[in-house]
């Protein structure tokens, strides 16, 4: 039998904060660790896992990559590469995704994005990752969630889930957040949080979600960050509000510019860059 997990729910507080202006907006009420403790706890079994054991190109039985140059909605100036160690590629144990400068398909970067679709699915459950950050001005690295089979159509309809965003001109800062029809940040408002998080870049951390039926919760090292519930999205609204209860799949990359990260330009002296992840783990209620 899969080894099993106990973690404690650190809080069930709700902080729900819609922010203009793209991904950057923060809640300014979220300081991790100062919620209130409960006593609540859940078995959590592991399902799927990536340690990272064999080097050379990742594992094709669990990861494929999102493949072109075309800015992918945001404006970035990265293309992703299919299946070069490059950019994506296994070393001592470790997963390195790599954004480079150089030039391929009009783009002025690469990099790798690599995704789990149809080889890694969920519909709810804990997802954890351990990961070192890149660091710098144009830098904007992301460990977060699509879904797999887009039931209520394109995106912003069938959801998104942001684990992890960090851009390199505000070094430190994480961001969680989700993304639907009525919350996105095309309108400004997308649910979200922000919070320093020390040496980001010089050390690995955890970042967690767990994701039950109505409600995500966000972990870093296992303290809770950020909650966000259907009970508080207008659930009247269903799915334009709440698109969560289908299957999302994994995606790991290192963007460069863009909307977002390339706010404050491009730093061309600090590249390459590399996100560093240590192992991936999704376990699912025993």
């Amino acid at each position: 039998m899969a080894p099993t997990r106990l973690l404690p729910l650190i809080s069930i507080a709700l902080f729900i904060t819609a922010c203009g202006g793209g991904s950057s907006g923060s809640n300014p009420n979220s300081e991790i660790g100062k919620m209130p403790a409960t006593p609540e706890a859940e078995n959590w079994l592991l399902v799927w896992s990536d340690e990272f054991d064999s080097d050379g190109l990742p594992d094709p039985t669990k990861w494929d990559y999102d493949v072109g140059g075309h800015g992918w909605g945001n404006q970035e100036e990265q293309y992703y590469t299919d299946s070069e160690t490059k950019n994506a590629r296994v070393e001592n144990g470790q997963l390195m995704i790599t954004a480079i400068k150089e030039t391929q398909a009009g783009n002025a970067y690469t990099s790798a994005r690599l995704v789990s679709r149809n080889q890694g699915d969920w519909l709810y459950g804990r997802l954890e990752i351990r990961a070192k950050l890149p660091t710098g001005r144009g830098t904007w690295p992301a460990i977060w969630m699509l879904p797999t089979d887009w039931v209520y159509g394109d995106w912003p309809a069938s959801g998104e889930i942001d684990i992890m965003e960090h851009v390199g001109y505000d070094q430190d800062k994480v961001h969680n957040s989700i993304h639907s029809s009525d919350f996105n940040h095309t309108k400004g408002t997308q649910i979200t949080t922000s919070f320093m998080v020390d040496d980001a870049s010089n050390e690995f951390h955890d970042y967690a979600v767990e994701w039950r039926e109505n409600r995500l919760d966000f972990y870093l090292d296992d303290v809770h960050t950020f909650t966000t519930a259907n009970s508080q999205s207008h659930p009247e609204n269903g799915s334009s509000a709440w698109p969560f209860d289908a299957r999302f799949h994994l995606l790991l990359n290192i963007a460069v510019g863009g909307t977002w990260g390339g706010n404050n330009g491009i730093d061309s002296n600090i590249w390459p860059q590399t996100m560093i992840v240590d192992y991936v783990r999704v376990y699912q209620a025993n």
